[in-house]
């Protein structure tokens, strides 16, 4: 940071009398002894007497006029001869930053300060004699160069399922992930507790010990602007962003009887039929959730088999739930009839009963339709191995002692 000049106006305080003094070292350091050229004036009796000056100094940091000064961490307010009284560091908006003492007596702020903005320190101190000293000196918040690039699954008073994630992702990576962790906090009605998970250094999931309650109205509170998430890289984000969970919706997906009982709100209510992933193509078992809804979605084969093998495709396919990151998805399906509710011939995918375009009235189609964001699909009895927490908003698969 720069410090732009080293000076700020002190004085002295005794009785109603204010004598003003210029310090004009660098350190910020205050001096109150103006005992030179304290003649009393021509006019005065011979029994006025100047009040004695306090003894007491005052160090602000950073220097007056400073700017690029950090939100964290470098601003301090020290007495020396004396101790402080009163210290207020204000912004342009006239609030007041909050601050406290430590155990050597000097004052520091106790929260972030807010980045590109003009603040003003004012101190008291005393000495043993009572006499105060004041100053007052001035800095600027440094403006980021780089932001984070913060961004989440959360649509701003969105109803989501009880098994919901919230997925905060950055586009710069983050290393001072407990700082980013404490700009980001949970409020639910009913005081469920939340924690965050990172997959790596640009991804943060939060979510409960156990499936949120039905009902819970939660307010994501981002305090991330002002944090430094990674050396000269800041947050972007000052928001409070409400969701609502839903009711509960919970589907088991047997690979075994190919049948998925569909559970609402404790009552099971449907019972549909599927085809799951075939051999060498298994279904991930474990808990996924329905990180977004497609409609009619496009697939094909790349990435998924081989070139020659036999296995393409390239399908344009009806009411599309994903499911993970890598191309799982409940959907609707109109070319495996004979197959549906008897056997597995997908290529992972658990597919319903369609009709080519979709509709309404179709398994596939009441599924999609009494689906939320955010319900819960278990898959068990899969030859395939458990979803990988991080694909998808698959963070139920990890224990709670390890998130």
């Amino acid at each position: 940071m720069k410090a732009m000049r080293g000076g700020y106006v002190v004085g002295a305080l005794a009785g109603a009398l204010v004598l003003m003094a210029t310090a004009g070292c660098s350190s910020g350091a205050t001096g109150s002894d103006d005992a030179k050229g304290a003649a009393a004036s021509a006019g005065a009796t011979a029994g006025d007497t100047k009040p004695a000056a306090s003894t007491a100094t005052i160090a602000i940091a950073p220097a007056d006029g400073t700017t690029g000064v950090k939100p964290t961490g470098e601003v301090k307010v020290t007495a020396g001869n004396g101790k402080l009284t009163s210290v207020k560091v204000t912004g342009p908006d006239g609030v007041e930053v909050p601050g406290q003492l430590g155990a050597d007596g000097s004052w520091a702020p106790t929260g972030t300060l807010q980045v590109a903005t003009a603040y003003t320190v004012d101190a008291l101190a005393e000495d043993a004699k009572g006499a105060v000293a004041n100053a007052r000196s001035g800095f600027t918040t440094l403006t980021p160069d780089k932001e984070a690039g913060t961004s989440d699954n959360i649509a701003d008073n969105g109803e989501y399922g009880v098994g919901m994630i919230v997925s905060v992702t950055f586009k710069r990576a983050v290393k001072n992930k407990d700082a980013v962790l404490g700009g980001i906090t949970f409020e639910a009605s009913d005081g469920t507790t939340v924690k965050g998970h990172w997959f790596g250094d640009k991804r943060v999931d939060f979510r409960p010990e156990s499936y949120w309650k039905p009902g819970t109205k939660v307010t994501i509170h981002y305090k991330l602007k002002n944090v430094e998430t990674s050396p000269g890289v800041y947050g972007d984000v000052d928001k409070d962003e409400p969701f609502t969970i839903g009711r509960s919706q919970i589907s088991t997906v047997d690979v075994n009887t190919h049948k998925m009982a569909v559970v609402r709100d404790g009552q099971q209510v449907d019972t549909v039929e599927f085809t799951a992933g075939k051999a060498g193509y298994d279904t991930w078992n474990g808990v996924m959730v329905v990180e977004a809804k497609e409609g009619t979605t496009r697939m094909t084969s790349a990435g998924v088999t081989k070139e020659g093998s036999g296995d393409e495709y390239d399908l344009v396919v009806p009411h599309a739930m994903r499911l993970t990151d890598s191309g799982t998805y409940v959907h609707g399906n109109s070319w495996s009839a004979g197959v549906i509710g008897h056997s597995n011939g997908s290529h992972g995918c658990i597919g319903v009963t369609d009709t080519k375009t979709g509709s309404a009235s179709a398994p596939a189609g009441k599924l999609y339709d009494s689906s939320l964001v955010g319900d819960v699909f278990k898959v068990v009895n899969s030859k395939g191995k458990t979803v990988d927490p991080s694909n998808g908003l698959s963070g139920w698969n990890t224990p709670w002692a390890q998130w």
